[in-house]
């Protein structure tokens, strides 16, 4: 691939990407935006979905659980809250936490507890999609 730009992904646990890359389409806080080389800089906050990370390699895909997209003029950093690669995903795992989380929103005491338990449900049903499942 010709035109590459440097891309850096961290989460609090360590440095999970540091490489040229020809694409990163990020789940920022408006929506979906993909950044190539020479991008406009900017920053955004993320939220929870799917970063998808075009290279040399080929396609690498990473669930994320919000936190911040800087792009600038050396390229993209993500700081991630959360990031767990997709082909680590456990299914059977996931499915259980869904179903967990389906039933935390049924017995909520409360509407905030109820929303809190919501949006972690459809974090988990963003990640089963991206799985295809």
């Amino acid at each position: 691939m010709a035109d590459q730009l440097q891309f850096d992904m961290v989460s609090p646990e360590r440095l999970l990407k540091s490489e040229p890359v020809a694409s990163v389409t990020v789940p920022g806080a408006d929506g979906y935006f993909t950044v190539l080389v020479n991008h406009a800089p900017f920053m955004t906050t993320l939220k929870p979905g799917v970063v998808d990370i075009v290279s040399d390699a080929g396609r690498e895909r990473f669930y994320v659980r919000g936190g911040f997209a800087d792009v600038g003029a050396t390229g993209l950093t993500i700081l991630a809250e959360e990031a767990i690669p997709l082909a680590e995903v456990d299914p059977q795992a996931l499915a259980e936490d869904i179903q967990n989380c389906r039933e935390d929103v049924a017995d909520a005491p409360d509407p905030e507890a109820k929303a809190i338990a919501e949006t972690r449900l459809n974090d988990l049903l963003d990640v089963q999609k991206a799985l295809g499942r």
